[in-house]
């Protein structure tokens, strides 16, 4: 039995907002209340610290099977966790990729052994060939939560169609990349002052908000639950926007990253600032923003993609793109969205609690009596400076050195500490 002493409480599914006691048994909340006391229940003194629903990342790369060198699913939780996650979606451009029922159960065998909640979409297409279809029906009851082609963008629109159909038929929803390889030049780097700096093409945002624009319409014409992963283009936001004031049945997420840094950061931090979709300019972030406000960008996924320094410790235009983003994330929302006054914290913690949660139809992302025992305790004041010394195996980072404010104590999941501060 776990209780948690005057914590300030904050569920973003009903707005609560106060002071108050939680006692935790059996991985469930069973009280929520003013000065509770129970003999034998190990206590928490959270007094000056925020009581939140466990954070949910619908957007992580374990690389689980077939580059374990750069992550697994087992460090991949531990840094879920110190991030204060509770629940994580894996993607499934893995090797090889979760196209089939045998490689979605051996994912998710191992994602349950681990302290938080580890699940899995499959792809759309099998092997991301872009063409065949994989067994929709299937994949579900296996226990796939969605599908997804990440890393990979569609190029034939009859495809996507005949996908997003098919999602409607099943009832579930189509996570898509969004960026036209006919577009692009260096994947990474945005086409702009600092490509052409390093005397490269990159890859500008009509690569980006042009697919989503005609797979925007295409959600709209068949009304399937579609997902648009990473934006980090201004004008995605109009699309998006747009669609959605037709009727469009579309969400939207954006990277920590894409919002606390510009394409100028690669000046700095080479390739650990090197990501796909690419670091933009100043005026996308701003409009980023104000998709965040009101409501045209539902949530905040970090895209977590681990790279060995080997990998990253090459000339820019070799390296691979991504970053480690679990351990940070909520940091860079405190430092970046909440302490500027662009969001509230309560509108934070929405767009990575209950939002996520209800991309998936997931029993988490709140607290309440009977409820889910997941939630993370943390100081919303305190600064930390970010070191490489990440639970991931990864420390591609370009946050390394920033001091950020919002530092994680607690992460507690089916009502066990996962994670405590040292």
């Amino acid at each position: 039995m776990l209780l948690i002493k005057n914590g300030r409480v904050m569920d973003p599914k009903t707005q609560f907002d106060g002071v108050c006691d939680l006692l935790i048994e059996d991985g469930k909340i069973i009280k929520i209340g003013e000065h509770i006391s129970i003999d034998g229940a190990e206590v928490i003194d959270a007094s000056g610290k925020i009581v939140a629903p466990g954070l949910i990342d619908v957007h992580v790369h374990f690389r689980e099977p077939g580059q374990t060198h750069k992550e697994d699913i087992h460090t991949g939780a531990l840094a879920a966790a110190r991030g204060g996650f509770t629940t994580v979606v894996m993607m499934a451009n893995t090797n090889p990729t979760v196209s089939t029922v045998d490689t979605l159960t051996e994912v998710l065998t191992s994602g349950a052994r681990e302290a938080i909640h580890v699940k899995s979409v499959a792809t759309i297409t099998d092997k991301f060939d872009g063409q065949h279809l994989t067994d929709f029906a299937s994949l579900l009851s296996a226990g796939a939560v969605g599908f997804s082609d990440d890393g990979i963008p569609f190029t034939d629109a009859g495809k996507v169609r005949q996908a997003m159909q098919l999602a409607v038929t099943h009832n579930t929803v189509l996570s898509l990349h969004e960026e036209d390889p006919q577009l692009t030049g260096v994947l990474g780097i945005n086409d702009g002052e600092i490509a052409h700096k390093c005397g490269v093409t990159g890859a500008p945002t009509v690569s980006e908000y042009s697919m989503v624009a005609r797979d925007a319409m295409l959600a709209l014409d068949t009304q399937a639950r579609v997902h648009f992963q990473h934006l980090s283009a201004g004008q995605s936001v109009d699309m998006v926007r747009f669609a959605k004031s037709l009727g469009a049945n579309i969400t939207a997420e954006v990277t920590p990253q894409h919002f606390s840094m510009t394409e100028q950061a690669i000046l700095t931090h080479a390739s650990n600032a090197k990501l796909n979709p690419p670091l933009r300019r100043q005026s996308d972030i701003e409009k980023l923003i104000v998709g965040l406000q009101d409501g045209t960008i539902d949530l905040i996924a970090t895209d977590h993609a681990p790279h060995t320094h080997e990998e990253k410790d090459q000339e820019l235009i070799k390296a691979p793109s991504g970053m480690t983003g679990l351990e940070t994330a909520l940091a860079l929302g405190m430092t970046h969205l909440v302490a500027p006054g662009h969001l509230s914290l309560m509108q934070l913690l929405e767009k990575m609690t209950s939002n996520p949660a209800k991309l998936y139809q997931f029993d988490a992302g709140y607290l309440a009596e009977n409820g889910p025992a997941d939630l993370l305790i943390f100081d919303a004041q305190a600064v930390k400076v970010i070191t490489d010394d990440f639970a991931s195996k990864a420390s591609n980072s370009p946050f390394v050195g920033e001091a950020l404010q919002g530092v994680i104590t607690y992460t507690i999941c089916n009502g066990e500490i996962v994670y405590q501060a040292g």
